[in-house]
């Protein structure tokens, strides 16, 4: 019966002080629209940025470098054995790029419960021929089906198809930066040179955009057959592994693991993307800091309205006690004043929010250096609603604490005796 009572009380004085609730759940709900907004907006830009690294990135490579030996001859020599060996200059080891055993590898990988897919992948620089100029490339040969399925290569080619690539023989994808360097469209014939002098004919069937200008002057593609061919290799011959794991997170760990079983070199994702990802996260940072920000700034708002109905209602409070309302029941009846302006104002704020993140992501957004990007991005994440909700009520109840204590702390004598 009491709560009933305590709540018909905290509606009129709601009522009473109309403008005031208004305006502190006004503030509220701008917060709390804001927060959506802002933090749907940052994580769609994240996703946006991730996708253009991350997505055309495996989670662990695979590869040969050539690096000197780390054991010299004089070191296995027993004449010299325990003695201090200083050795300068030492030229690398005479070895081939490719990854040894590379079939066995792909094998083995392909039936690892860690590993979603594989993608093997032959990296050659060349030169491209345009007249007697000479324009610095690099071609990769790859698994087009893979390709497509791991790092969703078709989304990337502007112009053509990737299935022309597998269909044609002798073709390739070039940069839209090197094609516009050499005036070429889908149809024609190109001349590259690779590093050994071999000269090789390639029809372009396709035109690929990173979003990055500097990789699409320089970057084509073409099939792994066909970089074979080129280089007159076997089959097996594969410069890199490219792995996608089901979690990215143990790309680290996996990565020392194939190292010392493979016996190749690896590199994880995390470690080849370390500035990208703490750029994002110093962007999602900062965007749950002026969110929580808003909020509390609400939260003054309301505390402040909270204190100017207690003085006015010095009063209506004095009588309340006097007629057998006890210091909790006070307490009681602004907590719940509190609690109705962030319910009301948080409640709204979730739905302009969406609203809002909504009529963002309509925006158009043509840029041509980000071929796949239409509209503004956004992240309709849901613990951002979550977060928003619990601030909304975490806020409120604290800016109704304080004002409340004061209140029910009143003494309803010396409020009749100054009267």
């Amino acid at each position: 019966m009491k709560i009933k009572l305590i709540a018909r009380i905290s509606l009129a004085l709601l009522k009473a002080r109309l403008k005031q609730t208004m305006v502190a759940a006004f503030g509220v709900t701008f917060s709390i629209t804001m927060f959506i907004a802002l933090l749907s907006f940052m994580g769609g830009l994240n996703d946006m940025l991730d996708s253009l690294i991350l997505n055309r990135t495996p989670h662990i490579k695979l590869y040969n470098e050539i690096l000197p030996s780390p054991i010299q001859p004089i070191a296995k020599s027993k004449a010299y054995n325990g003695a201090y060996h200083f050795v300068g200059h030492i030229k690398p080891k005479n070895e081939l790029l490719d990854i040894r055993n590379s079939e066995a590898i792909i094998e083995a990988l392909t039936h690892d419960s860690n590993v979603r897919g594989v993608a093997p992948k032959t990296t050659v620089p060349v030169f491209y021929n345009v007249g007697s100029i000479n324009l610095t490339g690099v071609v990769d040969g790859i698994d087009v089906d893979a390709e497509n399925r791991l790092f969703t290569f078709q989304d990337y080619v502007v112009e053509g198809n990737t299935i022309d690539l597998k269909n044609t023989p002798n073709s390739i994808i070039l940069g839209i930066g090197a094609a516009r360097k050499m005036l070429v469209q889908i149809g024609d014939k190109i001349q590259i040179t690779t590093s050994a002098g071999i000269r090789f004919p390639l029809k372009v069937v396709g035109f690929f955009q990173s979003g990055i200008d500097e990789v699409d002057k320089v970057q084509s593609y073409t099939t792994l057959s066909t970089t074979q061919k080129i280089l007159g290799k076997p089959n097996s011959y594969v410069t890199d592994i490219q792995i996608k794991l089901f979690d990215m997170t143990v790309a680290p760990s996996l990565a020392k693991r194939y190292h010392n079983l493979f016996e190749t070199e690896a590199i994880d994702i995390q470690t080849a993307n370390a500035q990208f990802e703490t750029g994002s996260s110093v962007r999602t940072l900062i965007s749950y800091a002026v969110g929580i920000t808003l909020l509390i700034v609400a939260g003054f708002g309301i505390y402040n309205i909270l204190n100017m109905m207690i003085y006015e209602k010095m009063d209506s409070i004095a009588i309340l006690k006097a007629t057998g309302f006890s210091g909790k029941d006070v307490n009681a009846i602004f907590l719940t004043i509190a609690l109705t302006i962030g319910c009301i104002g948080g409640a709204l704020g979730l739905i302009f929010g969406l609203g809002l993140s909504v009529l963002i992501g309509e925006i158009p957004f043509n840029t041509a250096s980000l071929p796949t990007v239409k509209t503004y991005p956004i992240n309709y994440d849901l613990k951002f609603y979550l977060i928003g909700a619990v601030f909304s009520v975490i806020t409120t109840y604290l800016a109704g604490y304080f004002p409340s204590k004061k209140a029910s702390r009143i003494d309803p004598v010396d409020i009749i005796r100054g009267k």
